[in-house]
C-alpha cells in the first residue's frame, strides 16, 4: 500500500494527488507515467507525473474525473493499493537538454495537459532554457497550477473558448500569430488539439512533438488500447510513447480509437457510483 498525503479537488473536475512513492520518483523523468490502483479489484490507471521530489520521494499526479476509475479516485484518503513506474520515455528534449539550448521552444497545453507540461518545463527551465507556454481550456475555472507554470516559463499565453480569461479562441489561433518565433513546438492536451496544433506546425514546417497518452487504458502494451498509427506503422502509447511526432500521428484513426468503449464505460461509470453511494451510508 502506498501512503496517501493529499488528494484534493483543484478544479470542477480535476484533483491534485500526492503518494509517497520512493521507488518511482527515484529515476523519473519528465514525460514519464505512472499506473495506479484504487483497490486491488480495481482498473489500472495511467497518470503522467505532474511533480516529484527525489528527497522525500513524493509524487504528485492531477487527474481529471472522466470516467468510473477515475471516479474511484476521488474517494481515496490514505492508501493506494498500488503505484508502479516510472514508465514510458522520457520526453526526447529533457533527455537532452544541451542538444536543443539554442532551440526556439514553445508548449501548447490543452486542459489537463498543463500537468505534464508544467514538469519539462520546470526541468528544462532549470537548465538554463526559456520555454514559452500556450494554456487554453474551457474556461477561466478550469485553468489548473497557473502560478506554478508562470514561475518557470519564459512567456505564458492563455485562452479560453468562452472568453473568461486571456485570448477567446483556440490555443491555435495564438500559436499561429506566434509560429514564426519557434523552431519546435511540443502539444499535449486533447487529441483533437493536438491535431490541430500539427497542422499548423507543418504549414510552417515547424518540428511537433506531441503526447499520445490520452490513448491508454492498461499502461503496459498488453490491452492493444494505446495503439496507434505512426506513419503508417503501429505503435504503443505506452511502451513506444507516450511522444511521437506530431506530423507522423494519425490522429482519426486515433479519435476513433477513444470512442472504442464509450458505451461500455458509461455503464460501469453508473455502477460505480452507485456502488461508492452505497459504500459512503
Amino acid at each position: 500500500m502506498y501512503k496517501v498525503y493529499e488528494n484534493k479537488q483543484i478544479s470542477p473536475d480535476s484533483y491534485l494527488m500526492e503518494i509517497e512513492a520512493p521507488l518511482s520518483v527515484k529515476k523519473a523523468l519528465p514525460g514519464q507515467f505512472v499506473i495506479v490502483m484504487a483497490k486491488e479489484d480495481s482498473e489500472r490507471i495511467p497518470l503522467t507525473i505532474y511533480d516529484y521530489n527525489s528527497k522525500d520521494g513524493i509524487l504528485k499526479v492531477i487527474y481529471q474525473v472522466i470516467g468510473a476509475s477515475t471516479e474511484e479516485l476521488t474517494y481515496v484518503k490514505k492508501e493506494l493499493f498500488s503505484v508502479a513506474g516510472p514508465l514510458g520515455n522520457a520526453n526526447e528534449i529533457c533527455a537532452n537538454p544541451d542538444k536543443f539550448m539554442n532551440k526556439r521552444i514553445c508548449y501548447v497545453a490543452g486542459g489537463v495537459g498543463i500537468a505534464p507540461v508544467y514538469p519539462q518545463v520546470k526541468f528544462l527551465h532549470r537548465r538554463g532554457l526559456k520555454i514559452d507556454v500556450i494554456y487554453g481550456s474551457r474556461q477561466a475555472n478550469m485553468l489548473l497550477i497557473r502560478d506554478k507554470i508562470e514561475r518557470v516559463c519564459n512567456k505564458i499565453y492563455y485562452a479560453t473558448d468562452d472568453g473568461s480569461f486571456g485570448t477567446h479562441g483556440f490555443v491555435t489561433d495564438i500559436l499561429e500569430k506566434n509560429i514564426h518565433h519557434y523552431d519546435i513546438v511540443v502539444a499535449i492536451g486533447p487529441i483533437p488539439m493536438m491535431k490541430a496544433v500539427a497542422e499548423v506546425t507543418k504549414k510552417y514546417n515547424k518540428k511537433c512533438i506531441v503526447s499520445m497518452n490520452p490513448l491508454m487504458v492498461d499502461g503496459s502494451g498488453m490491452c492493444g488500447a494505446c495503439r496507434c498509427e505512426i506513419e503508417g506503422k503501429p505503435k504503443f502509447a505506452c511502451v513506444d510513447g507516450p511522444e511521437f511526432d506530431g506530423h507522423k500521428v494519425n490522429f482519426d484513426l486515433a479519435m476513433k480509437r477513444m470512442k472504442i468503449y464509450k458505451e461500455e464505460e458509461a455503464i460501469k461509470w453508473e455502477e460505480m457510483k452507485k456502488r461508492l453511494a452505497k459504500e459512503k451510508k
